[in-house]
């Protein structure tokens, strides 16, 4: 049966279609026949109590330069679409968050993935702290006399901004570096907006694992990002190099251990990294990687995630609650 699909996204024209995962759902939902329609976040607007968007039909190919044609634009309410999937990049930001209330206001009829509410709820590198037997020790704060004592306490850590994907504003540091003051300044603000810090895994320079997660379900494969060029990330944007990992007792631990959460919250598409079998980034908003995991193991990542789609849209309205 085909549905009417909404994309919310960045720019379309922007994107590298050989690697990004929502073109790789916006060709799948093509491949099935649906009616798909593409908005940018600044293309959502409310009026009284109906969200609204300026949308456009399109069409992809995998082609690129010439990956997509927009037809004419249409301002209809988001209630009139069957699905939206929400898949802005962070920051995570003010504008994210009224984006969701907007999305929200669309659930007595419409399918958001993921889950609005959970998109505010479930913030990325916070959301560990629901599962501290499967995370790294974590502190977060603003104090930075809170960051000290953590690295007093573990000699070696990892900072984080809360806001930010990709690698970016991420850094390393061990106990007496002079650095310290310099960074925990740079990212709290001085001291005027909270930043994280984790227990620096050794096993990172191995490597760290992003399993896909459908409805709690792992993707049997795991993607295996190596730092390369002498960083410490294991970020592709950061330079990391991608092979094929297959997913050991210690995944799947970690894996059965979210899957109730994530259902509970309609968390429906998910990306988890994970190093020597602990989670480190629960990632909810836009999570990547399955355009490299399909060439690996010749899955077909997105017809899943489509299917427990149209499971859900057969099921019927409201979706208020998570099913």
């Amino acid at each position: 049966m085909p549905y009417s699909i909404g994309v919310v996204m960045d720019p379309i024209g922007d994107i590298p279609i050989k690697k990004d995962t929502t073109f790789a759902m916006l060709l799948e939902a093509q491949r099935r026949g649906h009616d798909v329609y593409y908005m940018e976040p600044r293309h959502l607007y409310g009026r009284d109590d109906i969200p609204m968007a300026r949308m456009y039909p399109v069409e992809v190919r995998p082609e690129p330069g010439h990956h997509y044609t927009l037809g004419d634009e249409h301002h209809r309410p988001l209630t009139e679409l069957d699905a939206v999937l929400m898949r802005k990049d962070p920051p995570f930001d003010m504008e994210y968050v009224y984006q969701t209330y907007l999305l929200e206001r669309a659930l007595a009829s419409t399918l958001v993935v993921n889950h609005p509410r959970s998109l505010r709820d479930a913030n990325e590198k916070m959301f560990t702290a629901y599962f501290p037997d499967l995370a790294p020790a974590t502190v977060v704060a603003r104090d930075p006399r809170v960051f000290h004592d953590f690295l007093h306490e573990q000699g070696t850590v990892v900072l984080k901004p809360l806001d930010a994907m990709g690698g970016s504003g991420i850094f390393l540091v061990q106990a007496g570096d002079p650095n310290f003051n310099s960074v925990v300044e740079s990212l709290t603000h001085r001291g005027t907006r909270y930043a994280m810090a984790q227990a620096f895994l050794p096993e990172a320079a191995e490597g760290d694992k992003r399993i896909i997660l459908i409805d709690g379900e792992p993707v049997p494969y795991g993607l295996l990002r190596i730092p390369g060029g002498g960083d410490f990330r294991g970020n592709i944007n950061a330079g990391a190099t991608t092979e094929l990992a297959d997913l050991d007792d210690g995944d799947y631990r970690i894996c059965q251990g979210l899957a109730p959460e994530l259902r509970a919250r309609g968390l429906t598409f998910v990306g988890i990294d994970v190093i020597a079998g602990l989670v480190t980034e629960i990632n909810v908003t836009s999570p990547t990687g399955v355009q490299e995991l399909d060439y690996y193991a010749n899955t077909h990542i997105c017809a899943t995630l489509f299917d427990a789609i149209e499971g859900r849209l057969a099921a019927g309205p409201p979706y208020h609650e998570p099913a």
